[in-house]
C-alpha cells in the first residue's frame, strides 16, 4: 500500500498526489502483475465514508486515493499543506492511464455500466487511442452478487489477458468492488465513477473555468436536479462542516483502521 502520501481528510485517507504519480502506480502494478485499488474522491465520495464506518475502513485499505475534487484537493492543502496545484480528477486520470496502456500494449477489461454506454464508449476509446487493446467488456447486472460468482467474474477477468480493470460502477459500489475484488487479481483495479459516461459522450464536462472553481457539483447538479440534489445541497455544507471542525481541532477525525475482511455480499 503507498501510505507515504496518505493524509487525513475526515477520517478518510486521501492521498496527496498528482496525475504522473497515479498514473505510474498504475502502471507499475500491471507490469509486476500484483493487485492495486485505486478511487478518485470528490466531497461525495468522501462524505459516504465519513457516514458509513464500514466504508470509511474500505477506503483506507485501498493503494491509492486521489484528489477527485477540487475541494479535496483544497482540504488536504488546508489541512495538511500538501501544496497540490491541480487535482486528480477521475476521467481525465483514465485517459492518461489508457494512452499509457495503449502504448505499452498492456490490455484492459471494462467492467460495469449499461450494454448502451459501452457501446458507446468503446469505440469512443478506440478513435482516441488505435493501439488500445480491449480485452474484455461487462455491464453491470444491477443486482447484488450470488454465491461464488466473484470468483466467475475474476476468472473471466484473468481469462480475457487483461492487465487492468476499469470500473465504472457509480460510488460507492465501485469501490466496494474493487475492495472486495482486488485480493482475487493480479492487476490493478481502478474505480472511475462517471469516467464511462464522459467519455462516451453522455455527459457533459463543465467549462475549465468552473472546474477550477471547484463549481462542478453545481454543474451536475443543473444537469441532474432530481438525482442529485440532495447528494450536494446536504452533503456539501456537511463537508465543509466537518472541515472547519478539524481544522479548528474541534474534531480529530481519527481514520478508521483499513479494512481486512472481504463483504460476504456487494453489488455487481
Amino acid at each position: 500500500m503507498t501510505t507515504g502520501t496518505k493524509r487525513n481528510v475526515l477520517g478518510v485517507l486521501v492521498d496527496a498526489t498528482d496525475y504522473a504519480r497515479a498514473t505510474e502506480a498504475v502502471v507499475a502494478a500491471a507490469h509486476d502483475r500484483r493487485p492495486l485499488a485505486l478511487t478518485a474522491l470528490a466531497v461525495h465520495g468522501v462524505m459516504t465514508g465519513v457516514l458509513d464506518p464500514a466504508h470509511n475502513a474500505r477506503l483506507n485499505s485501498f493503494d491509492v486515493v486521489t484528489p477527485d475534487g477540487q475541494p479535496v484537493r483544497w482540504a488536504l492543502n488546508l489541512l495538511h499543506g500538501a501544496g497540490l496545484t491541480d487535482r486528480v480528477y477521475g476521467p481525465e486520470l483514465t485517459l492518461r492511464v489508457l494512452a499509457r496502456f495503449a502504448d505499452e500494449g498492456l490490455p484492459v477489461y471494462l467492467y460495469g455500466s449499461t450494454e448502451e454506454t459501452l457501446s458507446r464508449l468503446i469505440p469512443a476509446l478506440e478513435r482516441k487511442f488505435p493501439a488500445l487493446k480491449i480485452a474484455g467488456v461487462e455491464p453491470s447486472k444491477f443486482r447484488s452478487l450470488e454465491p461464488g460468482e466473484d470468483a466467475e467474474i475474476a476468472d473471466r477477468i484473468k481469462a480475457s489477458g487483461a492487465r487492468l480493470v476499469l470500473v465504472g460502477l457509480g460510488c460507492p459500489r465501485q469501490e466496494v468492488f474493487a475492495y472486495a475484488m482486488r485480493p482475487l487479481l493480479d492487476m490493478p483495479l481502478m474505480a472511475v465513477g462517471a469516467a464511462f459516461d464522459y467519455h462516451a459522450g453522455l455527459l457533459r464536462n463543465p467549462p475549465p473555468w468552473m472546474q477550477r472553481a471547484g463549481l462542478e457539483w453545481f454543474w451536475r447538479l443543473g444537469l441532474e436536479p432530481k438525482r442529485l440534489w440532495r447528494r450536494y445541497l446536504i452533503l456539501n455544507p456537511a463537508y465543509l462542516a466537518r472541515l472547519a471542525a478539524q481544522k479548528t481541532g474541534l474534531w480529530k477525525a481519527t481514520p478508521p483502521p483499513p479494512a481486512t475482511e472481504r463483504p460476504a455480499t456487494f453489488d455487481v
